[in-house]
């Protein structure tokens, strides 16, 4: 440990929670269509719009329409927990979303499974195993 993580004048206070992750999409309606089917609610903004926001569980999945800049190259992951991998992949499926892999369990001490949106990006559903 350092000075700063020991000194509790030095400390930041602890991260809660995300908040929201922003998603560049080069197609809004594609998007947004690809998320509701994922059982994401609409809280702002819509296909037509330059800027969307989607409700993830009482945190935000924000959509900015990034047409025509290059395509992003891969950054990562987006994890959600789910309270039903199994059942959210069954629902993914009947969306005509194909998954990765099936749900799995992982030894770091998930069951999940991976999707890649229309823009490339991964998302993750997981739920802490018992």
């Amino acid at each position: 440990m350092t000075a700063t993580d020991t000194d509790p004048r030095r400390r930041a206070p602890p991260i809660e929670s995300v908040s929201a992750v922003t998603l560049a999409t080069a197609d809004m309606s594609r998007a947004v269509d690809f998320y509701r089917r994922l059982g994401f609610g609409l809280t702002k903004g819509g296909a037509g719009a330059a800027f969307t926001t989607l409700d993830a569980g009482g945190q935000s999945l924000n959509l900015t329409a990034e047409a025509g800049t290059g395509a992003p190259g891969w950054w990562g992951r987006v994890i959600f927990h789910v309270a039903d991998v199994d059942a959210s992949y069954r629902h993914v499926l009947a969306q005509g979303v194909t998954p990765e892999f099936p749900p799995r369990d992982a030894p770091w001490g998930e069951r999940y499974f991976h999707m890649v949106d229309p823009d490339g990006h991964e998302i993750s559903f997981a739920r802490p195993l018992e």
